[in-house]
C-alpha cells in the first residue's frame, strides 16, 4: 500500500508527467471541484444549487497555468461577484418599480458597458460581470428570493473554484522548459535534413511553419513564467530572441548550397546538432551539467578567410554563435536562480 502511495505521489509531483498530462490534471481538478460543489449545495439543501456548479465551471474551467491562475481567478471571481450583486439590484428595482422596460433597459445598459470593456484591459471581469447579471436576474422576471439564493450560489461556486484552482496546478515554467526542449530537438531534426540535402520547398515550408508555431507557443508562456519564478521577462525574451534567430538561420541555410570545399563542414554541423540535443536534454532533466561548456562554437566574421565567399559557411557560423549565446544565457539563468536549467517556482 505504501509503495502504491509513493508511486502515486511521485506521479503527481513529477514535472515531466505534469507537463505531458497537463490536460488530464486540469480535467481531474475541475471534476473534483464540480463534485465538491454538488456535495456542498445538495448536502445543506441550498436552493438552485446548480448555479454554484455552473459558476465553478465559469471561473475555473479555462484556467490551467499557475502563473496566471491567481490573477485570472481573482478577476473572474470579482466579475462573478460583481455580476451577482448587479443582478440582485436589477431584481430589487424591478420588484419595487414594476416597470419591465426599465429593467430591460438597465440589463442592456449593463451588458453594453461590459461589452465595451470586454475587448480591452480587464476583459475577463467585464465579460463575466455581464454573464452573471443574466444568470442571476434572468430577464428581470425573477423574484427577490430566487435572486438572493442565486447570488449566494454564485458566491459559493466562486469560492469553491478559487480553492480548487490551486490544487496541483500546471506550472507554466515546466511547460516553457519542455516546449523549448521540443523546439531545440525540432531544430536539430531540420538541421539534419538540410545537411542531407533537403531541397523540397514544400517540406521546408512545413518544417519552418512548425518551428514558428512552436516559437509562438513559447512566447505566450513568458508572462506566466515570469510571474511564477524569479526570472525576469527580459531574460526570457532573450531566450526567445535566440530561438528566433536560430530558426531564421536554419531557413536561410535550407535555401543555399553547401560549400563542398569546406573539409570541416561535417564536424561543424555535428557540433551544432550535438549542442541542440544536449540543451534539450538538459532542459528536460533540469541538469545543466549535461551541456558541454567547452564546445567550440566560434562567432562569425565576414572577413574570416575560412569562410571565403560561402554563404552556407557564414550562416553555419552565425547559427553556431547564436547557439553558444543561448547556451551561455541559459547557464547564467540557472546560476541566478540557483536551480539548474529550471526556474524556482515562487509562491
Amino acid at each position: 500500500m505504501f509503495e502504491a502511495l509513493r508511486k502515486t505521489t511521485s506521479a503527481l509531483f513529477d514535472p515531466d508527467r505534469r507537463f505531458r498530462q497537463a490536460r488530464i490534471f486540469h480535467a481531474v481538478r475541475v471534476a473534483l471541484a464540480l463534485l465538491a460543489s454538488i456535495a456542498l449545495t445538495t448536502g445543506i439543501n441550498i436552493p438552485h444549487g446548480e448555479w454554484a456548479t455552473i459558476t465553478v465551471l465559469v471561473v475555473i474551467g479555462g484556467l490551467q497555468h499557475h502563473g496566471n491562475i491567481r490573477k485570472r481567478a481573482a478577476e473572474r471571481g470579482a466579475g462573478t461577484v460583481l455580476g451577482a450583486l448587479l443582478g440582485l439590484f436589477i431584481i430589487v428595482q424591478g420588484t419595487y418599480f414594476g416597470i419591465p422596460m426599465l429593467t430591460w433597459g438597465l440589463l442592456a445598459l449593463i451588458s453594453g458597458y461590459c461589452a465595451y470593456h470586454a475587448v480591452g484591459k480587464g476583459g475577463y471581469v467585464a465579460l463575466l460581470t455581464a454573464i452573471t447579471v443574466i444568470i442571476t436576474a434572468g430577464h428581470g422576471n425573477q423574484d427577490v428570493y430566487d435572486a438572493v439564493w442565486r447570488t449566494v450560489d454564485v458566491l459559493i461556486g466562486t469560492l469553491i473554484a478559487l480553492v480548487f484552482s490551486f490544487a496541483l496546478p500546471a506550472y507554466a515554467s515546466y511547460s516553457w522548459r519542455f516546449k523549448l526542449a521540443g523546439l531545440l530537438r525540432a531544430c536539430a531534426a531540420v538541421h539534419a535534413k538540410i545537411e542531407r540535402g533537403m531541397r523540397d520547398e514544400k517540406e521546408r515550408q512545413q518544417d519552418m511553419m512548425k518551428l514558428s508555431a512552436a516559437l509562438v507557443q513559447l512566447r505566450s508562456l513568458i508572462p506566466s513564467v515570469a510571474k511564477e519564478t524569479n526570472v525576469t521577462s527580459a531574460d526570457l525574451e532573450e531566450v526567445q530572441h535566440s530561438a528566433r534567430v536560430c530558426i531564421s538561420a536554419l531557413e536561410m541555410l535550407a535555401a543555399v548550397e553547401p560549400d563542398v570545399a569546406d573539409t570541416n563542414a561535417d564536424g561543424k554541423e555535428q557540433t551544432i546538432r550535438d549542442l541542440l540535443l544536449e540543451m534539450a536534454s538538459a532542459l528536460e532533466a533540469g541538469d545543466e551539467t549535461m551541456v558541454r561548456e567547452n564546445t567550440s562554437l566560434p562567432a562569425p566574421h565576414p572577413d574570416d578567410p575560412s569562410i571565403g565567399h560561402s554563404s552556407h559557411a557564414f550562416l553555419t557560423l552565425q547559427l553556431s554563435s547564436e547557439l553558444a549565446h543561448l547556451r551561455d544565457h541559459l547557464s547564467q539563468m540557472a546560476v541566478q536562480t540557483r536551480f539548474p536549467y529550471t526556474m524556482r517556482v515562487t509562491g
